[in-house]
């Protein structure tokens, strides 16, 4: 059974770094592009925030670029999400999800999608 388990969030203030971790079982990372999505309440689901495609690529939202970096650890199957000079807006439940294409943009393209962590940034 395919299962991605998110983890590392919390509450820390704004200028502040958290590094979030999604634990994959049922599924090998390095066949997956593995997509970081978040929500907040009353808030629209922006894009995409940051994705590692199966050839390794990267690509991230506009306005976490220079601060949010994506990686891959394939010896733990665990992809990261280093968040640097968090601001109050990256206020969140982030989830890390799981799909199958090449080059997955939307959210439907993600076919697994793990339970969240939530990050909350103080001022």
């Amino acid at each position: 059974q395919v299962q991605l388990v998110e983890s590392g969030g919390g509450v820390v203030q704004s200028g502040g770094s958290l590094r979030l971790s999604c634990a994959a079982s049922g599924l090998i990372v390095d066949d997956y592009s593995i997509g970081w999505w978040r929500h907040a309440p009353g808030k629209e689901r922006e894009g995409m925030l940051a994705i590692i495609m199966r050839d390794g690529r990267t690509n991230y939202l506009d306005s976490v670029k220079g601060r949010f970096t994506i990686s891959r650890d394939n010896s733990k199957n665990t992809v990261y999400l280093q968040m640097n000079d968090l601001r109050i807006e990256d206020t969140a439940v982030y989830y890390c999800t799981a799909g199958s294409g090449v080059a997955p943009k939307e959210s439907y393209e993600f076919g697994y999608w793990g339970q969240g962590t939530h990050v909350a940034v103080s001022p």
